[in-house]
């Protein structure tokens, strides 16, 4: 942007920022990379000596400025010089320059038509903190609207700006007011040129209360001299409308029920410190920044403490329903540790009755099969039998010679017979066996005599084959007791001896034992059985 005129020696200009009636801003840039606002006044300085009213007045005010900046504050923007530009004899203001948009840019699109219920009340609490700070200085700002309060996107602070009224005469303002003052935001005294401490409190009132409607009470249409008068004698005479009634009709269409529910709740004591800074009368506001920030503060503690006050009985409300829940949830662990007892009783009686079940099946299939063995062995017997009796008549009616024959043969053998007995070799034919010393046996009550002992059948004899037999140990079976190819768990087949059963240990190997039993059907069974499934018994 190319420069306007010369602001000073070791200030380049670099270009307007904006203008009014009460002067123009320019950027600015002193040596190096310091860039600053630059707030130039309309009206010339004749004569910097005290023969020039204006220079007086300047020189007065800029001293109340200095003694603003004193003790700076975050919310009032610093005062860096002051002086008369080198072109133009122009009284000037030389602040610090912050980036961020104002107020009424923030109003606008791509921003919402109005702020939050928190951030006006930080709004509130930052510009009555600068009010506060300027009136103890005894410096009324005079032009306080929308476009005089930034903020500070490097620090999130609200800043005030533009001091351009507060070292202007009396004069100089009815002047500046008349023609090109913001005069939606200007006090009804403002109109006889008269500014205040009260004056300042009426012109936050006013931007507080666009902040929340949308819109200041009383907006101009259009700039020319008639509406600036309308609104003018509506700011003397004129009540404002229903700040609750405008919000609600502001509120944006994008936000959802919740959050428009809890915006249009505007605090009582917020509207009522609003209505208070828009009385007409200037004695009926807020004395000064100092008053109107302790009301603020005021109203934000009762604000925190209502908030806390409504958590706190949230948290009642949460910790007592979390005990009824904690409750149920007990009562419900109860109820399902007591159907899993009822579950495990029922599975329980499952197994039991699908034993008992097995077990007389078992016996039921023992019983038959042991009857039909039955039958098979009397069979075998009159089979043997009748054999027997064929074998008999065979060899008497075909095999046996006559009678004759065997008296020849037996004379024959007499013969021999006494011919050998007078050589003697009879004896050595014939050996007479020794006589053997009879043997002390002690049978045991219970156990049967050698006599009496079966021998074991031929297939028992040849199954057992190849093992060595160890005293004979017998076992019950647990449950049920499945046979093994060898003495270990991985050769299981599927054979099995049911429940009760009861086996002689034929020989013993890794927990195991091998037995020969026979099933059901009559058949032969021999394999290895886990002690395990075992317990041992009497014989």
């Amino acid at each position: 942007m190319a420069k306007i005129f010369t602001i000073t020696e070791g200030l380049e200009n670099l270009g307007a920022l904006k203008s009014g009636g009460q002067g123009s801003v320019y950027k600015a840039r002193r040596s190096g990379e310091i860039i600053t606002a630059i707030k130039i006044l309309p009206t010339p300085i004749a004569s910097e000596t005290s023969d020039d009213k204006n220079f007086t007045s300047f020189q007065n005010e800029v001293q109340k400025l200095k003694k603003v900046n004193e003790f700076p504050n975050p919310n009032v923007v610093s005062i860096i010089a002051s002086g008369i530009t080198t072109s133009g004899n122009l009284p000037f203001i030389e602040m610090e320059y912050i980036e961020g948009p104002d107020l009424g840019e923030l109003l606008k699109p791509p921003y919402d038509p109005v702020f939050t219920i928190k951030e006006v009340i930080k709004v509130a609490d930052h510009l009555s903190n600068a009010l506060a700070h300027c009136h103890r200085a005894d410096v009324k700002h005079g032009d306080i609207k929308s476009n005089n309060v930034k903020y500070n996107q490097r620090t999130g602070n609200y800043i005030l700006l533009d001091f351009g009224l507060s070292i202007m005469s009396d004069e100089q303002r009815r002047t500046s007011i008349r023609h090109a003052g913001a005069i939606e935001f200007m006090a009804p005294e403002q109109n006889a040129g008269t500014m205040l401490f009260q004056t300042d409190i009426y012109s936050l009132g006013i931007i507080l209360f666009e902040l929340l409607a949308g819109t200041v009470p009383f907006p101009l249409n259009d700039k020319g001299e008639r509406a600036r008068n309308a609104v003018m004698i509506a700011h003397m005479e004129t009540m404002p409308p229903d700040l609750v009634s405008l919000r609600r009709e502001s509120i944006p269409a994008n936000w959802n029920n919740h959050k428009k529910e809890r915006e249009i709740q505007v605090p009582a004591w917020l509207v009522k410190m609003i209505v208070r800074c828009l009385e007409k009368e200037p004695s009926k506001r807020f004395t000064n920044g100092i008053e109107l920030q302790d009301f603020i503060h005021s109203g934000i503690i009762a604000e925190e403490n209502k908030y806390a006050n409504v958590v706190s009985e949230e948290l009642a409300i949460a910790r007592t329903n979390e005990l009824q829940l904690r409750k149920q949830v007990e009562k419900l662990e109860l109820q399902a540790a007591e159907t899993q007892n009822l579950v495990e009783d029922l599975q329980l009686k499952v197994e039991l009755k699908e034993k008992a079940l097995y077990q007389f099946q078992y016996v039921q299939d023992y019983q038959v099969s042991k009857q039909k063995g039955i039958s098979k062995s009397l069979f075998i017997l009159v089979l043997l039998t009748a054999l027997g009796l064929g074998g008999f008549t065979a060899y008497h009616s075909f095999i046996r010679p006559p009678k004759d024959i065997q008296a020849d043969s037996m004379k024959q053998v007499n013969q021999k017979t006494n011919s050998l007995d007078s050589s003697g070799a009879v004896e050595k034919l014939i050996k007479k066996p020794k006589n053997k010393p009879k043997r002390n046996i002690q049978q045991s009550p219970n156990k049967p005599s050698p006599e009496r002992a079966e021998k074991p059948t031929n297939s028992e004899t040849s199954i057992s084959a190849g093992y060595k037999a160890k005293p004979s140990i017998y076992y019950r079976v647990l449950s049920t007791a499945w046979f093994h190819d060898l003495p270990d768990k991985e050769s299981k087949r599927n054979q099995y001896v049911s429940a009760n059963g009861k086996v002689t240990a034929r020989d013993e190997e890794n927990d195991f034992i091998y037995v020969i039993v026979m099933d059901g059907q009559g058949r032969i069974c021999k394999g290895w059985l886990s002690k395990k499934e075992l317990v041992a018994v009497e014989p």
